[in-house]
């Protein structure tokens, strides 16, 4: 699914006959063979291409007038669509999310991390080399010698492929990783594109991000199990399966057994789904978060409660985002009331001994996990920024509660679009 996933770009950038795009085919290939979702950006920086073919049917219906065809196969769809302006490069990324990384080849001026690409034999890399030498990678005087709007880019040099020995000093002197670029003919070029995608997976692929839906708990107060309850013509937990989908690469659904879930599989086939039965006899937030990080096949795990009907996807794609750029062991939303960690992310190999030793300890709140990692916490103002309906953290203890929650009005609430702390509260709604 991975709809609300973003991607994260690196983009090559070179002077024409650079290489750029030998490497960056070679890069693909090597990602894709390492088993990454890879998607690409080729920046064509002359107007009037076109990659339709005069005679087909689409190529007559553009012909006939048509701003935008869709051609679509079996396993293919391609847009064709004729824009007024040039569209930025941030814009296409965004509509490219779900991918483990995209390449781009080219757009300097885009803002993004980039990989200079230096050739000595390519004339304008050797006429560029001064105004490195002299006002460094990132200066608009370096900049402008391959592309004129890229004087005012803020995008960063990450690492240099080069063979000029001046600028190899250089990006050694400014503390730049440099990588030895060798003719593509050699044997050297192979293990060059392999210290590349070393140096990607390392700093830039986004990691993996699974979606647990914890179903274990005892529905002491509902009086019958919370995930088989009906809410507006589904099991809750069916609800909560395919509402937060969008935001997983996989998605697992914690149970104690007592509940048959297998039919979740059926329901919900096009969507990477695992049923987890709990790895401990104790019930407690803490022992379901252990079952949920032993059960997930990714590096962050994002959890929610079974009985948030509104839980939301893009909160836990924020979360897992900024996870991931944070460096925190766990990013959990946090109100007037408390700590929120039945919607929150944690990172699976930091948090997962430390959940190990305190259930064996005969610890099952998940406030103790949090004063033993680091936490990146959201506060009520953030979840709003992404949620600005709220009810995402409402939850149903008890019959009244559940019909309290399949009477709220999203639309309504987004039609106010009110601040309020108090939306953030298990109890509110």
């Amino acid at each position: 699914m991975r709809e609300l996933l973003a991607s994260p770009a690196v983009s090559f950038v070179g002077r024409h006959n650079s290489g750029k795009t030998t490497i960056v085919c070679e890069v693909i290939a090597e990602l894709t063979a390492r088993g990454l979702d890879v998607g690409s950006i080729k920046h064509h920086g002359h107007a009037g291409f076109s990659i339709d073919v005069p005679g087909k049917d689409s190529y007559r219906h553009r012909q006939a007038g048509a701003t935008e065809t869709v051609i679509a196969s079996l396993d293919a769809l391609a847009r064709i669509k004729t824009v007024p302006h040039e569209v930025e490069c941030d814009q296409i990324l965004a509509s490219m999310p779900g991918h483990d990384i995209v390449v781009v080849e080219g757009y300097r001026a885009s803002g993004l991390p980039c990989i200079e690409v230096m050739r000595q034999g390519n004339r304008r890399d050797v006429e560029a080399a001064p105004a490195l030498l002299e006002f460094g990678f990132d200066s608009p005087e370096f900049r402008a010698t391959g592309n004129r709007r890229a004087q005012d880019a803020s995008s960063k040099t990450v690492a240099v492929l080069t063979d000029i020995p001046a600028v190899r000093a250089f990006a050694e002197r400014c503390g730049v990783p440099v990588f030895e670029l060798p003719s593509s003919e050699t044997p050297e070029f192979e293990r060059l594109i392999g210290r590349i995608c070393d140096f990607l997976q390392e700093n830039f692929v986004r990691p993996r991000v699974a979606v647990a839906v914890q179903a274990g708990g005892e529905s002491r107060r509902m009086g019958a199990s919370k995930a088989l309850a009906d809410f507006r013509g589904e099991p809750l937990v069916s609800r909560l399966v395919r509402r937060m989908a969008p935001a997983a690469d996989e998605v697992l659904v914690t149970t104690n057994g007592h509940d048959d879930l297998d039919f979740l599989s059926h329901c919900h086939s096009d969507i990477e789904l695992e049923v987890v039965r709990d790895v401990c006899a104790q019930r407690g937030a803490l022992p379901g978060l252990l079952t949920a990080l032993e059960g997930a096949h990714c590096p962050i795990v994002a959890v929610v409660a079974v009985d948030m009907a509104f839980a939301s996807p893009e909160l836990a794609a924020a979360e897992a985002r900024l996870l991931w750029k944070s460096g925190a062991d766990a990013v959990v939303p946090r109100n007037a009331h408390g700590f929120e960690p039945l919607h929150a992310a944690y990172r699976r190999d930091t948090c997962l001994p430390v959940v190990r030793e305190l259930v064996a300890q005969g610890s099952f709140r998940a406030r103790d996990l949090l004063d033993c990692v680091k936490v990146r916490t959201l506060s009520s103002a953030e979840v709003h920024a992404i949620v600005p309906a709220g009810g995402c953290f409402a939850n149903a203890n008890t019959p009244e509660e559940l019909e309290r929650l399949r009477s709220y009005d999203v639309e309504a609430a987004l039609s106010a679009l009110i601040p309020n702390e108090s939306h953030y509260c298990n109890k509110t709604i």
